[in-house]
């Protein structure tokens, strides 16, 4: 159910590199939450330059917005942001610090996916993921 949108500047090295950045991106969240990598999916999406902004003010960073479902633990969301930051970065060369991540907890119920609503996280062994 992860879904991972990436709004990135024209020109950025994200854009280069998308296949790639999925790939780490999916890697990261199976190894911290235990998920398929079936289930997760990433979208990129090209903004002109100034198109971005942070204190009204144009940036050419890149920008991730997850959706997740809600449930997991302070833990598992700070290892989320911090392996997909540092992922990113190394496939992009980014420095991690011009990145921003934002993580959005949605409940099982908000989700569809293949047909089924998804269930509700539990952190038990064997729980659904």
């Amino acid at each position: 159910m992860p879904y991972y949108q990436f709004t990135v500047p024209a020109g950025g090295a994200t854009l280069r590199h998308k296949a790639e950045v999925a790939a780490a991106a999916t890697r990261v969240h199976c190894e911290v939450t235990g998920a398929p990598g079936a289930y997760v999916y990433c979208s990129f999406v090209e903004v002109p330059r100034g198109s971005l902004f942070v204190v009204g003010e144009a940036i050419d960073a890149p920008r991730m917005v997850g959706l997740i479902r809600a449930g997991r633990s302070r833990e598992v969301r700070a290892k989320l942001i911090d392996g997909i930051a540092d992922a990113w970065s190394e496939v992009t060369g980014d420095a991690k610090e011009s990145l921003a991540i934002f993580l959005e907890e949605i409940p099982g119920a908000n989700a569809l996916e293949n047909g089924v609503i998804l269930p509700e996280i539990t952190e038990e062994p064997g729980a659904v993921h």
